[in-house]
């Protein structure tokens, strides 16, 4: 009695054909185990160009890993509802399948930045019409060629290349300028209080230069020269009191005119323009001291 080997009768070379393959899982119900060997072979054969599809969309934020398990995916979704009798190429159905996978992917996960769905499929379809119209016009082409092979609009093509950078964000700690002394965060703008600053006293010297000549003396005297008012009022001739009394009523005049200057103007920039260089002293209020 012959002995039958261990590893089964010999692989059918007839079944190895992809369209062979993909005629019989037609033919066979779900759960047939020559059905569950046939598709097993049929998505090996087919698996290069889930892997060739998946390099295609590399270099866009997402690791070529995670782009082919996506591809295969697609794959096994084409084999599962392909039909044969439809007479459609099977590379016909499965490619924008994969394709559709993969885009979907990206829309669905490989955005940190919330985007409008419209602009990543848009920008998911520039590089492509991109590289056809190069070889077409055999030069770069302009947005407006790009937008009437997209019919879109050409703002809106602009928008599509500006969600590039939505992928992933750029870190703040990398090294900018080719310098591994400068990162980025290094060239972010800063809140400048420095700025209020000096808005507050060109005010304050325009307001300063409409007080009585004492009262700016007073001023001067108590707060740039830093007297006391009892050595003010001995140098002017006058009480501790009657400086005390002068200088309540001068800040009290330039607290409420600066308090009333913020009211009309929104910005540092609309209060300096509008008091105009010709309401400002050309020099300052309290000379330097010598």
């Amino acid at each position: 009695m012959a002995e039958v080997s261990a590893a089964g009768p010999p692989p059918d070379a007839a079944l190895a054909h992809p369209d062979v393959l993909l005629a019989r899982l037609g033919e066979l119900a779900p759960g047939d185990p020559g059905r569950i060997a046939a598709r097993g072979r049929t998505i090996e054969w087919y698996l290069p160009m889930a892997v060739y599809l998946a390099r295609r969309f590399a270099g866009r934020g997402e690791p070529v890993a995670d782009l082919t398990q996506v591809a295969v995916l697609g794959l096994i979704k084409a084999v599962d509802r392909f039909h044969t009798h439809r007479g459609v190429p099977f590379e016909g159905y499965a490619i924008p399948t994969i394709v559709g996978e993969l885009k979907r992917h990206f829309r669905d996960t490989a955005w940190n930045v919330r985007v409008p769905r419209s602009l990543q499929e848009l920008k998911l379809n520039l590089a492509a019409v991109t590289e056809d119209l190069t070889q077409v016009l055999q030069r770069s082409p302009t947005t407006a060629e790009v937008a009437a092979r997209l019919g879109v609009t050409p703002r809106e093509v602009l928008q599509a290349r500006g969600v590039a950078t939505a992928y992933r964000p750029v870190s703040v700690q990398q090294p900018a300028g080719g310098s591994d002394d400068l990162y980025l965060i290094d060239l972010l703008p800063v809140i400048d209080h420095g700025i209020e600053a000096v808005d507050n006293r060109e005010t304050l010297r325009a307001m300063l230069a409409e007080l009585p000549a004492r009262e700016q003396q007073v001023i001067r005297m108590r707060f740039y020269a830093d007297m006391t008012q009892s050595q003010i009022a001995t140098e002017i001739g006058v009480s501790q009191m009657h400086i005390s009394r002068l200088l309540t009523r001068s800040l009290t005049r330039l607290h409420d005119g600066i308090r009333a200057d913020a009211g009309r103007a929104t910005t540092p920039a609309t209060r300096i323009r509008r008091r105009g260089a010709a309401d400002r002293p050309s020099t300052p209020v309290f000379p330097p001291r010598g």
